[in-house]
């Protein structure tokens, strides 16, 4: 555990000082992350010991690669449940010990260690946290080396937010489509909304995560069926994105006993891959596409129509797009609370953030003690997320999802969940 502490701190000191930083807004109302000495918010990197071996928490199905041995999961809610331990904090800046939020867990009677970990979307996207977690293990396989002052990183990180910003100094700002349907139809609020976005991250409390969480595994033979079944020429992402959404829509109709007017399903993607920011960037550079369908639409249609509407909302995503959509969530704080509020699963309006995470480096993490073999995610925030994580012992994805219990019960009901998913809890 030193042995962790101590690497991760010669990390920050050599190339992540920016971690230990607070959002400050500077002249001009620019809002920075500054690294003030008398300020710092310090890591807060913990083992906790588990009165119970790892398999009171395991969720096993049979494979469907032969020869190949049961697909274990981990089964968050049941930890938390059983485990008597408390609801990890989430990173934010109102604590002393806040923004760098690790867990080592130990359980009973086993060598298998759990490694949790939460870092602020603020500055880092997935890519770029993922980058930091895999340097943290490379400094710790190093550590001596590093003491000695013999090391550096083969691939170091880029977190000058200045770097990104010329790289699009000479690209022309883009309409985007979703962002001016909101503009005009977002409903008024009463709400105070802070302008800049250092003064929300300043000012914000922490926010109950989602406690009724649940994961779905599609095995790789799974998603190839399904894609061929259901449009070939679309990518897996994409067929499995229409799949999510539209049996969502199907149970919110269903629990609420009328279709809501509007469906928006929020994608994710990385921007480093669609303009001219560098791909070692490592801070976040990450981007949004929304597509506003009526739900009408997507009941009456196939899974096929909605995966050429994602297509067509997905393809504003030339540097210009991307412009435009970097400088509303950098600059106005507003529309973005605003979005963030009106966003929910309601009479009114069917919501799904899909975040595919599934080609991120996570089996490449090595703290000298060996790679991971199973993935999950603890509770997070925003009731109607779901996070794609790969699974690499049959190749499939494990989709994570925050849903009401009551809507995902429906949502398990459902004729093509029973054809293609396998419902883990």
């Amino acid at each position: 555990m030193e042995k962790l502490k101590h690497s991760f701190c010669k990390l920050v000191v050599d190339y992540y000082s920016i971690v230990v930083g607070r959002p400050v807004v500077r002249e001009g109302g620019r809002a920075v992350i500054a690294v003030d000495p008398e300020n710092l918010c310090i890591p807060d990197i913990l083992e906790i010991n588990v009165d119970y071996p790892p398999e009171t928490f395991f969720e096993t199905r049979p494979s469907d690669v032969e020869g190949r041995p049961d697909v274990v999961f981990f089964n968050t809610r049941k930890f938390y449940q059983v485990s008597g331990v408390e609801k990890f904090p989430k990173a934010s800046y109102l604590r002393e010990n806040s923004v760098v939020v690790v867990r080592i867990i130990r359980f009973k009677d086993s060598p298998f260690v759990a490694f949790t970990f939460c870092l602020p979307h603020a500055i880092f996207d997935g890519i770029g946290a993922m980058q930091l977690i895999n340097h943290w293990a490379e400094y710790t396989r190093n550590i001596a080396d590093v003491d000695a002052g013999n090391y550096r990183l083969a691939d170091p990180p880029l977190m000058d937010r200045q770097v990104m910003e010329d790289s699009m100094r000479d690209v022309e700002m883009l309409e985007v489509p979703f962002i001016e349907y909101l503009r005009k139809n977002l409903p008024p609020t009463s709400m105070e909304l802070p302008e800049n976005p250092a003064a929300a991250l300043m000012k914000t409390p922490e926010i109950p995560v989602i406690e009724e969480q649940h994961m779905i595994h599609f095995s790789s033979k799974t998603l190839n069926r399904m894609r061929d079944e259901i449009d070939p020429s679309h990518t897996t992402n994409t067929i499995l994105a229409a799949f999510i959404s539209k049996n969502m829509l199907l149970a919110n109709t269903d629990v609420f006993g009328t279709a809501p007017l509007m469906s928006f399903i929020v994608m994710a993607y990385d921007s480093r891959l669609r303009s001219d920011i560098p791909k070692q960037y490592t801070g976040n550079a990450s981007c949004v596409a929304i597509a506003p369908i009526p739900s009408q639409k997507i009941i009456g249609g196939t899974y096929q129509d909605l995966a050429n509407s994602f297509k067509e909302h997905g393809s504003k995503n030339e540097s210009g797009h991307t412009k435009t959509i970097l400088d509303v969530l950098e600059n106005d704080t507003k529309l973005l609370l605003q979005t963030s509020v009106f966003l929910s699963n309601t009479p009114m309006t069917s919501f799904v953030g899909m975040t595919n995470v599934r080609y991120m480096p996570f089996y490449t993490i090595d703290f000298g003690y060996g790679k991971p073999c199973i993935l999950g995610f603890d509770y997070f925030m925003r009731e109607g997320m779901a996070r794609v994580l790969p699974n690499c012992q049959d190749g499939g994805v494990d989709v994570v999802l925050n849903y009401r219990d009551e809507f995902f019960q429906k949502l398990c009901e459902l004729d093509d969940m029973k054809k293609y998913a396998d419902i883990i809890y």
